[in-house]
């Protein structure tokens, strides 16, 4: 009698036990339905598409807050916006200083950086080569010997000057253009915009230009792909290769990204400030992944430019690169610290792999 009196509190304590443990259970699934549901937008700036994919509970807030910094740095950068800091420097060549955004004084300062410890591979005084060319605009077109010859004198990153947030050129015609690395300053402005808004896993590609976030929500590292440069017609959207990448960014240079056919030639727009024609090295494309996409976009312009062996000594000497380095003989080599991350994948379009064992790069 005494069970059986009792019998009914402890069925009613097992019905509440189980009751407690569905709506922990309820909630524990709602926080990681709200962790794991992915926020995407594309938008068009820095004549590039830009797509994003954000987790997280404030993941709207972030990707909008990145696509409003992104549209905000394209105005700042770009030497066509007259409100713009290149526009009003550039005007200013050979007349007086000009005080402008910290940001801008950041990214100028690491373009003379990268200038110095490349011997002038990399120049953001190539504006006047820029604008002659205007490849990837509606005036597009191949400059006379004589017109480049003019220009060539006025291409000099060392006739650049910064005094903390004052910078000046020196000779009149000459222009700065930051179209090499101004994407990779806006990766990593992007990436503390997610973090600032407790996002732990997320991705930008900003046209070539890929920073990630921690890992997928899965824990599974973010796959990058390193497309083929020379497709076959039925090969478009193929990939050569996959890098598996976590909190890095992994930032593209190559001939097909941006580019025109001319007299029977292709012209791209990765320009050799010493030649004033598009770079002709023995690269198709490079591809390096850091932790720095500001690094990463003006090394790869400088690399691509140097070539295989000369671009493999700078990121050498500069440190802390991993790269997969595609020639015009159709070959792919990969940096050993990348042994356990990259997938070859471009074996049936006719490329070899050779990863670099000795030395790291």
């Amino acid at each position: 009698m005494l069970y059986k009196r009792h019998a009914p509190g402890i069925i009613g304590l097992a019905l509440f036990m189980v009751i407690t443990a569905v709506i922990l259970t309820g909630c524990s699934i709602g926080k990681n339905r709200i962790e794991n549901q992915a926020f995407e937008a594309d938008s068009f700036a820095m004549g590039t598409v830009i797509s994003q994919k954000v987790y997280g509970k404030n993941g709207q807030v972030a990707v909008d807050k990145a696509a409003n910094k992104i549209t905000y740095l394209d105005s700042l950068l770009t030497f066509n916006d007259t409100q713009g800091d290149i526009y009003k420097l550039n005007l200013n060549a050979g007349i007086k200083g000009v005080e402008l955004n910290p940001e801008t004084v950041k990214i100028i300062n690491k373009a003379q950086e990268v200038s110095a410890i490349s011997r002038g591979a990399f120049d953001i005084s190539v504006g006047p080569l820029v604008k002659a060319w205007g490849i990837g605009t509606n005036a597009e077109r191949v400059p006379t010997p004589e017109e480049l010859n003019k220009l060539l004198p006025l291409i000099n990153y060392k006739d650049i000057d910064v005094d903390n947030n004052v910078v000046s050129i020196k000779r009149k015609g000459q222009m700065v253009d930051l179209g090499g690395i101004a994407k990779g300053y806006a990766g990593d402005a992007v990436i503390e915009i997610y973090k600032q808004y407790g996002v732990n896993s997320a991705f930008i590609n900003l046209g070539g230009n890929v920073v990630t976030v921690g890992n997928k929500p899965d824990g599974s590292p973010w796959k990058v792909g390193i497309r083929n440069p020379r497709p076959a017609q039925n090969e478009n959207g193929k990939n050569l290769g996959i890098v598996k990448v976590a909190d890095k960014a992994v930032v593209t240079a190559g001939d097909d990204q941006r580019y025109f056919i001319g007299n029977g030639q292709r012209y791209h727009h990765i320009l050799d400030p010493q030649t004033g024609y598009p770079a002709r090295s023995d690269l198709m494309s490079v591809t390096l992944i850091t932790d720095s996409s500001l690094d990463a976009d003006a090394l790869d312009t400088a690399v691509f430019i140097l070539g295989f062996d000369r671009g493999r000594e700078l990121l050498q000497q500069y440190g802390g690169v991993e790269a997969v380095f595609v020639t015009i003989d159709k070959k792919v080599y990969a940096t050993a610290g990348l042994r356990d991350s990259f997938e070859f994948l471009g074996e049936n379009s006719g490329y070899v792999y050779e990863p670099i064992v000795n030395g790291g790069l």
